[in-house]
């Protein structure tokens, strides 16, 4: 286990060399309750067999076979783990934990992530992990070859194991102090790096699969009254003080949500060599509305879609797209329009059963799903799906044709060509990532083009958001308000002109203020904030992250880490609140649907 750290931190070299030595040691010093804990749980079955060997007159071999195939097993899970998560954690920016497990469900659609390089590499580390915990194993082994114990000489061996089984125990435990083994313990820095580099992921991933049953009671911040009179305060569906601002021509226009796989707010601002990644995006910006201040509510695409469909914020280590049984009740953009009379439809070139999507979306009100078992084109699929250059070019035409109908419509489409592994036939940059959002970039842009060239323009508010942020640079920290930030542009002939929109927002405010533009009602959406209606509500933008949240408004910004139990970042006191009542809120919501 002790082996996991420094290889953790070589791994990362580049952010472990910003820390002091001292620092390292603490990495390797703090983390080591946790490391005694993970041996006290792998050690308890072999501890059991060598007692039982003591009383049961099996010969020395069958014990051995038993500790042997216990402990390959231990070996693989174990290297398992760790392969994944050194990986993992450049992506998600925090240790493995059972949020894994939500996108294994769909092992194929999972892996598409995975190019097969990295999965060699990975692969290839896990195998030495085993193969060093083997060599180990049968080392230790050896010392204690021999004759057998005879039977007089058990008594007193057995109450040597006890003792030794009481210590297991305790390393079980985490000590004799009230307070027993969990994450928080290792935590010793307020770089946040630093505490997940002290974080066994084994005991990480193994204490977090039972998590999340009882909703409600998660993160317990206030008693019910003080947190109903709190939520009351910031809900999105209370009582405005006017009317929203009108920033379309039309009051019913045809409505396109394009959600854009991974498009960041520093990938867009980014100019290599003196040439923009985005320059469509760019312009896009200059030619429609533009939300300047304006974040993702969480880091995963099925979280986001959620925020941006549902106006329901996203959680920390669950997602309630997996949740059929909750997520049905949800309110949505697609059902409210429905009953407006608009048709709804979603497109998407991979597997919308990924995730449960398919599920969320028929459950929410899309009335037509459109996916790569539906889909024949003359160019082959990548890992993920149809890329975006044959995707949006498709759907353009399926918008134009729609708009010939003459019925009110909202069709949504769904990007994925700046996904891991980033295979796209695009070489302006060296790099591979900028690459692949250089060419959806591309492909959204001509998409754009092909409509404003229709006459369906005319009819047309057009959405364009990403599903949620991403890591550029890397090093940019993973709950951090930046690393949040995301574009948001409306476009499309309804729109009546471009304008910048300095309002602080996020994803779940997106429904409301759609709806507030078609004026139709909202008041399902407890979360959702017309951003153009006059305050109150109060408008703020709220994200989290794998185990804490972020509040961003014009005062500053609170981020609070629910495994410290303390703010990491807080310029901004007053927000700490209003994260805190988000956050509980939601769960409490959750557990009651």
């Amino acid at each position: 286990m002790l082996l996991q750290k420094p290889a953790f931190l070589l791994f990362y070299h580049t952010r472990a060399a910003e820390a002091s030595f001292g620092e390292w040691l603490g990495v390797l010093w703090r983390g080591l309750s946790l490391d005694c804990t993970v041996a006290g749980y792998v050690t308890a079955f072999p501890v059991v067999v060598v007692l039982a060997s003591f009383w049961i007159p099996l010969s020395q071999r069958v014990w051995r076979i038993i500790l042997t195939v216990y402990f390959s097993l231990i070996a693989l899970v174990t290297a398992a783990i760790f392969a994944v998560d050194v990986e993992l954690y450049r992506h998600w920016g925090f240790r493995l934990d059972s949020t894994v497990l939500i996108y294994l469900a769909d092992p194929k659609e999972a892996m598409a992530s995975v190019d097969f390089w990295l999965g060699v590499r990975q692969t290839l580390l896990a195998a030495a992990y085993v193969a060093l915990m083997i060599w180990t194993y049968r080392r230790v082994v050896g010392l204690f070859d021999g004759e057998p114990l005879r039977r007089r000489a058990a008594l007193p061996w057995t109450f040597g194991l006890l003792l030794l089984a009481g210590c297991d125990f305790l390393a079980i435990r985490g000590g004799t102090g009230a307070s027993v083994a969990n994450v928080s313990k290792v935590y010793f820095s307020s770089n946040m790096f630093l505490n997940h580099a002290a974080t066994n992921p084994v005991f990480s991933f193994l204490t977090t699969l039972g998590d999340h049953t009882d909703y409600a009671s998660e993160y317990p911040f206030f008693d019910e009254t003080t947190r109903t009179a709190k939520f009351d305060a910031l809900r999105g569906n209370g009582p405005a003080s006017g009317p929203s601002e009108r920033v379309l021509t039309k009051t019913r226009p045809n409505v396109v949500v394009v959600i854009l796989e991974s498009f960041a707010r520093t990938i867009m601002d980014a100019d290599v060599d003196g040439r923009p990644v985005m320059p469509n995006m760019r312009r896009l910006r200059d030619e429609g509305i533009w939300f300047e201040n304006f974040f993702a509510n969480s880091f995963r695409t099925d979280r986001g879609e959620v925020a941006v469909l549902s106006g329901f914020p996203a959680q920390t280590r669950m997602s309630i797209m997996k949740l059929p049984a909750k997520s049905r009740s949800l309110p949505s953009l697609a059902r409210s329009l429905a009953r407006e009379g608009y048709a709804t439809s979603f497109v998407y070139g991979g597997d919308l059963n990924f995730t449960n999507q398919a599920s969320y979306m028929y459950a929410t009100g899309w009335q037509q799903l459109v996916w790569q078992r539906d889909l024949r084109f003359d160019t082959p699929p990548s890992d993920w799906g149809y890329d975006d250059a044959v995707m949006c070019d498709w759907f353009a035409d399926c918008v134009i044709a729609q708009s010939g109908t003459g019925e009110p419509f909202l069709a949504g489409l769904l990007t994925l060509s700046s996904h891991r592994p980033f295979d796209v036939p695009f070489s302006r940059f060296d790099d591979r990532e900028l690459n692949a959002f250089a060419f959806a970039d591309d492909c959204v842009g001509r998409m754009i083009d092909k409509l404003k060239a229709s006459p369906a323009w005319d009819d047309l508010l057009v959405v364009l958001v990403a599903d949620h942020g991403y890591p550029w640079p890397r090093s940019l920290s993973y709950n951090e308000p930046l690393r949040h930030r995301i574009p948001m542009i409306w476009t499309g002939g309804a729109v009546a002109g471009p304008r910048v929109v300095e309002e602080y927002a996020s994803q779940i405010d997106i429904c409301a203020t759609i709806l507030g533009q078609l004026e139709v009602a909202h008041d399902d959406f407890d979360y959702s904030k017309d951003i153009f209606a006059p305050t109150p509500p109060r408008k703020f933008a709220y994200y989290t992250f794998n185990d804490g949240f972020g509040v961003v408004d014009a005062s500053g910004e609170a981020v609070w880490d629910a495994t410290s139990g303390k703010a990491v970042s807080e310029t901004s006191p007053a927000l700490m609140d209003v994260g805190r009542t988000m956050l509980q809120t939601t769960y409490t919501d959750i557990g009651n649907r």
